[in-house]
């Protein structure tokens, strides 16, 4: 007996194409369809324009550099056939920019002097006229063999300095003179000179905002038997004080001690006078150009200085400076040294060159003395100068550029 069993009618295939539907209606497409469309055609019209710029810029700038080329060439062979130097634009526009750059820094910078530190002295060759009197006593005590001076006052400066918010000190140096009738190897005229040296120094007390300040103030020292007053000057300064060190000296006063009888005490008033310089030694110094390196080397061979006393805790250093072409770079310094009459250093210090050519350059060597032994502030013994300008420059200059390469030593005057 066979039995039969019911099974389940097969099921139909099913159709994915008709019963499965996009999440998407067909409005929906469309527009995304023309959006993107509207980005690719904005996309497309802004490279077409940077291309058409980008051509169009270096098309200008070809045919600019072709005129620019011609216009050189064109007075190039005018110059030629003129018999004359050739000159291009490229000289021109930097002759322009360094005559601005020394225009700029002049207005930024009153002066060369006002760039320069506590001990760098200011350079006082642009006072035409000094205004003003300085009033003061000297006494010389001969059973003490001590010698006193007093500042009173000042009067008259407001002619001069042109402002009221003066705040003036006097800087008094009793001068030795240590040495007479040097001759000096670095003088055309070879010239006697006498040599100086500071014997003691002092500083009034500063007066603020005044153009007659009163002062009062009294100093005394000891002299030594070997130091005769007839030998001896006083030279008293007149100087503005400036909190950065850049004092400015308005005029000085100086009396000779040997032409006054001052057994008793003697008040004296004196006119300002334009402030000088004093011989106080000679030094050595070497110049070697390198022109294909652009470098400078400036060599301190040796120190010559009259002592005013033995004392082997004193010694001597150098600081050097060069400003070429509006340009200061950074001093160098030397090693110290013993303080002695002639006082050997044979140092080389290299300066490399920023510009070249040099149309100015100015080598300043600063002479310091300080304390071996213990902590004290520097002493300025005396300075010189070796400078090239566009009309005249120093023979130790001119010597060195006339032999390249080859160092030329030479004497120069210390003067403080």
């Amino acid at each position: 007996m066979v039995m039969q069993m019911d099974y389940p009618a097969p099921v139909g295939k099913l159709s994915f194409t008709g019963d499965l539907k996009a999440p998407l209606s067909d409005t929906v497409k469309y527009c995304i369809l023309g959006i993107s469309i509207i980005l690719l055609l904005l996309a497309l019209g802004i490279l077409a324009w940077q291309t058409f710029r980008c051509c169009t810029q270096t098309h200008s700038s070809f045919s600019q550099h072709n005129s620019l080329n011609n216009d050189l060439l064109n007075s190039d062979e005018k110059q030629g056939t003129a018999g004359g130097a050739p000159c291009t634009r490229v000289e021109d526009v930097n002759k322009e920019v360094q005559r601005l750059s020394r225009c700029l820094s002049q207005n930024l910078v009153p002066s060369s002097d006002s760039s320069q530190t506590e001990e760098v002295m200011g350079d006082q060759a642009s006072i035409k006229k000094v205004d003003g009197t300085l009033r003061f006593s000297i006494y010389y005590d001969q059973l003490q063999s001590c010698l006193v001076v007093t500042i009173l006052k000042v009067e008259g400066l407001v002619e001069h300095s042109q402002k009221c918010n003066l705040h003036p000190f006097v800087k008094i140096s009793l001068m030795w003179a240590g040495s007479h009738g040097l001759e000096l190897e670095s003088r055309v005229n070879e010239e006697c000179q006498v040599l100086w040296t500071v014997l003691q120094e002092w500083r009034t007390r500063i007066v603020k905002g005044s153009c007659n300040p009163l002062f009062g103030d009294q100093f005394s020292c000891v002299l030594h038997e070997d130091k005769e007053l007839r030998h001896m000057n006083l030279r008293m300064e007149v100087r503005d004080f400036d909190k950065f060190s850049r004092h400015t000296v308005l005029g000085e006063v100086r009396v000779p001690l040997g032409q006054l009888n001052i057994s008793y005490p003697l008040e004296l008033q004196e006119n300002l006078q334009i402030p000088q310089k004093d011989l106080v030694g000679e030094v050595l110094l070497s110049l070697k150009f390198l022109p294909t390196s652009q470098r400078l080397e400036v060599g301190l061979l040796k120190v010559k200085t009259v002592l005013p006393e033995i004392c082997s805790e004193k010694a001597l250093y150098a600081r050097i400076s060069v400003q070429c072409n509006q340009c200061k770079l950074r001093y160098q310094k030397t090693s110290s040294i013993a303080y002695c009459l002639v006082t050997v250093f044979n140092e080389i210090l290299m300066f490399s060159l920023p510009e070249f050519p040099l149309e100015q350059c100015k080598i300043l060597v600063s002479v310091f003395e300080i304390h071996m032994t213990k902590k004290s502030t520097k002493h300025l013994i005396g300075q010189l100068t070796v400078e090239k300008d566009k009309s005249s420059e120093d023979k130790h200059w001119s010597l060195m550029m006339g032999s390249v390469r080859q160092p030329v030593a030479r004497w120069h005057g210390l003067l403080l």
